[in-house]
C-alpha cells in the first residue's frame, strides 16, 4: 500500500497500455456521446476527421481505468476534488494503442486535515507513434501513513 509519503515531486509512473477497438469506440459513444463521427463509420468518413474517432470522454475514461488498475488500487487514495485542466490534442482511432503516464507536480500536506496529503499530477496518454493525444492536471487526496 502506497501512502502520501511514498510520492515525491518529479515521480513519473507508467500506467501501461490499452488497445482501442472500433467496437469500444462505438459502444461508449452510443451510451454517452452519440455524435456521428463517434458512432457511424460511414458518416465519420465524410467528417473533418476522415474516419471514426473516440469521444474525448472515452479517452479520459481509458486513462482513468489505467490509473486505477496500475496505481490507485494499491494506494491509500481518498479521491479527487477535480481536474484543473483537460486537453485532447489528437483524435484517438480504432487500432490505436494508448500508453499512459502520471507525473507528480506538487505534494503537500493538507493544512485543514493533516491526516492527508494532496498531490497535483499531470496525466498523459500517448498513441503508438508517441504522439500526445490527451493530458490533464488533477488534484488527488491520499492518506498519510500513521506514525
Amino acid at each position: 500500500m502506497r501512502f502520501f509519503e511514498d510520492f515525491s515531486v518529479g515521480d513519473s509512473i507508467e500506467l501501461g497500455s490499452y488497445q482501442v477497438t472500433q467496437s469500444s469506440i462505438v459502444e461508449f459513444a452510443r451510451a454517452y456521446d452519440p455524435q456521428p463521427f463517434h458512432v457511424d463509420a460511414e458518416q465519420a468518413r465524410s467528417s473533418i476527421y476522415g474516419g471514426l474517432i473516440a469521444s474525448g470522454w472515452h479517452t479520459a475514461g481509458i486513462y482513468m481505468r489505467m490509473l486505477v488498475d496500475t496505481l490507485l488500487r494499491e494506494t491509500a487514495s481518498l479521491g479527487s476534488p477535480g481536474i484543473d485542466e483537460l486537453r485532447w490534442y489528437l483524435p484517438v482511432r480504432p487500432g490505436d494503442t494508448l500508453r499512459g503516464r502520471i507525473t507528480v507536480l506538487e505534494a503537500r500536506v493538507s493544512q485543514s486535515k493533516p491526516d492527508r496529503g494532496l498531490l497535483r499530477t499531470r496525466g498523459e496518454l500517448f498513441n503508438q507513434d508517441e504522439q500526445l493525444v490527451m493530458s490533464l492536471v488533477a488534484v488527488n487526496f491520499f492518506s498519510r501513513r500513521r506514525t
